[in-house]
């Protein structure tokens, strides 16, 4: 009898997990919820934010102005933890999933406006930004993304905006196989585009996908889109690259800046926001 009693319940505690698991959350019942400051107070703007994963009161964040923040306990308290260490103007910050002690920073912002600051290259810590040693690329200026492969720590890839006052190249995309010791450009659109956002297939690391972005800062006004500007793909983890912005459905005519972004259920269904005078806006594709 009292083994048939703990089958039944265990039956039904299956059956509830199901039954919460498969519930759908209305969004009625968020409309109450607010965006609020969780400090640092005056921290200044950011771009270059990442969680950990499995650990969701653990967040970094680089400010343009400020380094590199750590909160451990879901943003009730921060530490600068790149003082002494770095520039403050920071462009791209990443954990890797395989090791979260190990955290790779790209120095230089990549909100270009009327203010903007240099960075010294990238930087990489393996234990979790307590010491940090330089990592190369120290002429990129404005490294804007970063992204480590899922199961190798030392397999990384860099977009180099490059110097936004003057044609470089020094910009394009950068791949490292160890660690950041050596990199080598896999990805280059002409000396006055460089890459400006940058992510790996979360179903399936050979793929990757990248934007550049042809921009040039003067002291009084800001030139962004035209030759150079495009989305691109890549199939075999980096190393060669095909321009897709080009394919049906894209806008055809002068592109700006470009983000980009894959589903992490779908790997088929990538968007795309794009700057373009007539036709700008959100653009997906279904098919890669």
């Amino acid at each position: 009898m009292r083994f048939s009693t703990v089958i039944i319940a265990m039956l039904l505690f299956l059956l509830s997990d199901t039954q919460i698991n498969a519930q759908t959350f209305k969004e009625a019942q968020y409309d109450a919820l607010e965006y609020r400051l969780v400090g640092p107070f005056r921290g200044g703007r950011s771009a270059a934010v990442t969680g950990v994963s499995n650990q969701p009161n653990l967040f970094y964040f680089g400010a343009a102005g400020g380094g590199v923040w750590k909160t451990s306990n879901g943003g009730r308290e921060w530490e600068n933890i790149s003082d002494g260490y770095f520039g403050g103007s920071i462009g791209a910050i990443t954990v890797s999933k395989n090791d979260p002690n190990v955290i790779y920073v790209g120095g230089g912002e990549k909100t270009v406006r009327g203010n903007v600051s240099s960075g010294y290259g990238i930087w990489k810590s393996v234990d979790a930004g307590k010491t940090w040693t330089e990592s190369g690329l120290k002429n990129s200026r404005h490294v804007s993304r970063i992204a480590v492969h899922p199961t190798n720590s030392d397999i990384v890839y860099a977009g180099v905006l490059g110097n936004i006052y003057k044609p470089t190249l020094e910009r394009g995309l950068y791949k490292s196989t160890d660690g950041g010791k050596t990199w080598r450009k896999t990805l280059f659109a002409n000396d006055h585009a460089g890459v400006v956002d940058l992510i790996i297939d979360p179903t399936n690391p050979r793929i990757l996908y990248a934007s550049t972005w042809r921009l040039q800062r003067t002291p009084y006004s800001l030139s962004s889109g035209g030759e150079g500007s495009a989305l691109w793909k890549s199939t075999d983890e980096g190393e060669t690259w095909k321009e897709i912005s080009k394919n049906k459905g894209f806008p055809t005519d002068t592109l700006g800046i470009i983000g980009v972004t894959v589903s992490s259920v779908n790997n088929q269904r990538v968007w795309a926001i794009v700057e373009n005078k007539e036709k700008g806006g959100l653009y997906r594709s279904d098919d890669g």
